[in-house]
């Protein structure tokens, strides 16, 4: 803990980049050393400017004891670059940061098929369905998905790999106690409890324009390769595609529209040569063969899990006996048994339940099912892959199965 403090002491000074706090490292061997060396020492450190040695000199040591007590309210762990527990892939990058703030479970990256998908804020409906849909499949056969918890493609990449029960990680530019934007604290949430989320900045830093391009490069870093889903031609997506190629990492695009502006940069991508990311197998081919423990069959990357599996030993065509009549619209309906295996959640079994022999409104299922509306749509959203629901006009959605009992 002693040691801790002094971390965080050197991470948060003022007037000296990252960069000069890694040099810094590097002379002194430990933070304690730099924290009680002389100025004359300070200036041997190629590239010290005058501010910076005046910077070193506050010792002041307050402001990590407030970080290290909202760390603990938190709960959120301290890993320095130093730590066993810190990703090679990310120390071995030009300018990786002096520690990061984890909240949730850390993956052990450089075993892991991490890939970053990124796609501007104001994405349009095709990319956030594709962005969900690619991460979903990704996620299914194996893979970790990186994003940075922004509103548009980043948000749809991780619901896609939680839709998928998969493992993702979210970079962020500020606090965790900072919710940003404030739509996404639900998605926050969720991640947080299923995958980890982690920063550079210590509790209560505020989201600023600046953190952004530099949380970048941690997305990448953490990643072997990026997808670009959806970029205009200026976009904080192309940065993090810029920092994936100077750390040697590969780029892949999601093809858009011809002459929207919503895609021109990523497009641009795909002309100068970057991989065609069309379906997962596009992206994660390239890795199966140096992680093959960890990429499933590639028949897993269609989110149709009646394929296989418990659910699908629960759902059969039935004919009926003799002439038996059924009503208009069942006889070819397959057959969802409740009485066995059936591999459902909780919640997606009150929700087959609530919509036996009908067709309801979202909201409406929300009430008779006692579950919020996120969890409905969450629920819903697998049903719909699996199909064993079909959305209608307005938003409603009936049994495409007959249920029994």
């Amino acid at each position: 803990m002693a040691q801790l403090k002094y971390w965080l002491w050197l991470a948060n000074l003022p007037r000296l980049n990252n960069q000069m706090k890694l040099a810094l490292l590097e002379h002194f061997g430990e933070p304690d050393k730099i924290y009680y060396g002389e100025k004359e020492e300070y200036f041997l450190v190629k590239g010290m400017t005058r501010p910076g040695a005046a910077a070193l000199e506050d010792k002041n040591l307050d402001g990590t004891d407030r970080i290290l007590g909202d760390c603990d309210r938190l709960g959120i762990r301290i890993i320095t670059i130093r730590d066993g527990e810190y990703p090679d892939r990310l120390r071995n990058i030009f300018d990786p940061p002096l520690l990061l703030y984890v909240q949730g479970r850390m993956p052990r990256f450089d075993e892991e098929v991490a890939v970053a998908m990124v796609g501007t804020r104001r994405a349009s409906p095709y990319a956030v369905e594709m962005g969900e849909k690619l991460a979903f499949q990704m996620a299914g056969l194996g893979a970790v998905i990186v994003s940075g918890l922004a509103a548009g493609g980043d948000a749809a990449a991780h619901r896609g790999a939680l839709l998928a029960g998969g493992l993702t990680a979210a970079v962020i530019g500020g606090g965790h106690d900072v919710i940003y934007p404030r739509e996404n604290r639900s998605l926050y949430e969720d991640i947080a409890a299923r995958g980890v989320i982690l920063s550079e900045y210590p509790p209560g830093t505020e989201h600023i324009g600046g953190h952004f391009p530099v949380r970048n490069r941690i997305i990448s870093g953490l990643s072997l390769g990026v997808v670009v889903i959806e970029a205009p031609e200026r976009s904080g997506a192309l940065i993090t595609a810029g920092r994936a190629l100077d750390q040697g990492k590969d780029v892949f695009v999601i093809p858009g529209q011809a002459g929207d502006y919503r895609c021109a940069g990523s497009n641009a991508l795909l002309r100068d040569g970057a991989g065609l990311a069309a379906d997962a197998w596009d992206v994660l081919s390239g890795y199966a063969g140096r992680f093959p423990h960890k990429i499933r069959s590639l028949r897993m990357a269609e989110p149709r899990r009646f394929s296989s599996g418990e659910r699908s030993r629960s759902i059969r065509h039935e004919k009926p006996p003799g002439k038996q009549e059924q009503p208009a619209g069942e006889k070819e309906k397959p057959v969802l048994d409740l009485t066995g295996g059936h591999g459902l959640t909780d919640d997606q079994l009150r929700i087959v339940k609530a919509l036996k022999g009908r067709t309801v409104q979202v909201d409406d299922l929300a009430e008779e099912t006692q579950l919020p509306v996120r969890r409905v749509l969450s629920a819903l959203t697998v049903l719909e892959l699996d199909r064993i629901v079909a959305q209608e006009t307005g938003k409603r959605f009936s049994l495409t199965v007959r249920v029994k009992p």
